[in-house]
């Protein structure tokens, strides 16, 4: 509990947000054993039931791309997608599950473009998410959104909150959207679970009406209570209600 009494102590005022009208979480960890989300495939059944209980009617997930950390191919991405499936399945568990990636923006993606290797989402919408350092502002970021653009993709720019580089720099966050970049917001970023300032981030993004998609970035049961105490929260009631945000589309 010492998690959830550091981090969720706002006043509950509002009731839970019905999920099933929100219908698709888009950013998500559940493939087993190949980045830090699930583990076991057990892990990664119990993950998905919990987000079919929340009333989400879909996940895609998005296992990382890093090439420090985590190899990951499309191959293996999407074998790893079958046997959650098959779990599922045997589990009696009957939810939409799809896969794509969270790719994270540094030389190495950009190989992946040019050998034509990405894995988007959304069908012919052809989104692909894509993830900055957390520590410094990557040099190339406007290069690679042309050459995704370029290819027939549309850029979809992760958790744009928790970059804090960038929050004093509005500037940045409007470049972005006059590059035609949608951008993902965190169910966590506002219960605070990442700090104040990202959360204050969040907010002004969601009064702005900037935000394109919602997603739990779901990797362990923690995240789980994130998706439960936002829920109640007044500002992610303004955003599942604002007429861009795409999630239901897909």
């Amino acid at each position: 509990m010492g998690f959830l009494n550091k981090f969720f102590k706002k006043k509950e005022i509002l009731p839970p947000f019905d999920l099933s009208t929100l219908k698709v979480d888009i950013h998500s960890h559940f493939i087993p054993g190949i980045d830090d989300g699930a583990q076991t495939i057990e892990d990664s059944v119990n993950l998905i039931t919990a987000m079919s209980k929340l009333g989400y009617s879909k996940v895609i997930t998005t296992p990382h791309i890093m090439s420090d950390y985590y190899k990951n191919t499309p191959e293996i991405i999407l074998s790893g997608l079958e046997k959650v499936k098959e779990a599922l399945y045997k589990a009696g568990i009957s939810i939409e599950v799809e896969a794509a990636a969270e790719y994270n923006l540094e030389p190495e993606f950009e190989e992946i473009i040019k050998s034509n290797q990405v894995l988007s989402f959304g069908g012919t919408e052809k989104y692909v998410l894509f993830e900055l350092s957390f520590f410094n502002e990557p040099s190339r970021i406007k290069e690679i959104i042309w050459d995704l653009s370029n290819d027939g993709f549309q850029p979809v720019l992760a958790h744009v909150e928790r970059y804090a580089y960038w929050h004093k720099k509005w500037d940045k966050i409007e470049d972005m959207v006059n590059r035609n970049v949608k951008l993902q917001l965190n169910i966590g970023s506002i219960t605070g679970a990442y700090g104040p300032e990202v959360r204050n981030m969040a907010i002004k993004l969601i009064d702005q009406g900037l935000i394109d998609f919602i997603g739990s970035d779901c990797h362990n049961p923690r995240h789980l209570e994130m998706i439960r105490h936002a829920s109640v929260d007044p500002f992610f009631h303004k955003l599942c209600q604002q007429q861009q945000l795409l999630n239901k589309t897909l």
